[in-house]
């Protein structure tokens, strides 16, 4: 005679629901942020013009119709010295005169080219000048103007932006 013993059946984990809970856990998570990395690309930049960042003159009706130039671009006087070193950056300077045939010009010239392409009015202009003579002064480069210092032999274009750089930072610094 045999004897038959029925064991319980081994215990057996069934992982299958587990599992599921987790997936649904994490699904109910919010994604994660996507770190954004600018593109850069491999074949080099644009060439951004010399106003990159302000808007362009734009003549209204009125303006057409009375055949007058555009309404100037307000900008503070710190937006005109910037704009001053981007202008003397993408056309070149020049010590001597305030432009020459091949585009190039002096500090004088490039503020003037930058009012004459609609940016500030001759206010701003002035304000700007001051700010550089107030800089010139406070850094020991005491001149009769900032068109005296841009002629000066010793003088070099990279002076000039670092003029500007820190007229414009003293300008913004003031609210002006």
């Amino acid at each position: 005679m045999a004897i038959t013993v029925r064991l319980p059946p081994l215990v057996t984990v069934d992982g299958s629901g587990l599992v599921a809970e987790i997936e649904a856990y994490l699904a109910s998570l919010p994604a994660p942020a996507r770190i954004t990395v600018p593109y850069i690309s491999p074949l080099g930049s644009t060439i951004q013009p010399w106003t990159a960042g302000y808007p362009v003159p734009r003549l209204t009706l009125l303006d057409r119709i009375t055949h007058r130039p555009a309404r100037p671009v307000p900008v503070s006087a710190a937006s005109h010295l910037r704009l001053t070193s981007r202008y003397i950056g993408a056309f070149g300077w020049l010590q001597g005169a305030m432009w020459d045939s091949a585009g190039r010009v002096c500090l004088l010239g490039a503020q003037a080219a930058v009012l004459a392409h609609g940016y500030g009015t001759p206010a701003t202009v002035t304000t700007a000048r001051v700010q550089l003579m107030e800089i010139l002064h406070a850094t020991g480069r005491p001149a009769s103007s900032p068109d005296e210092y841009n002629d000066r032999p010793a003088t070099r274009q990279a002076d000039i932006h670092h003029l500007l750089a820190q007229a414009a930072s003293r300008a913004q610094r003031l609210g002006l």
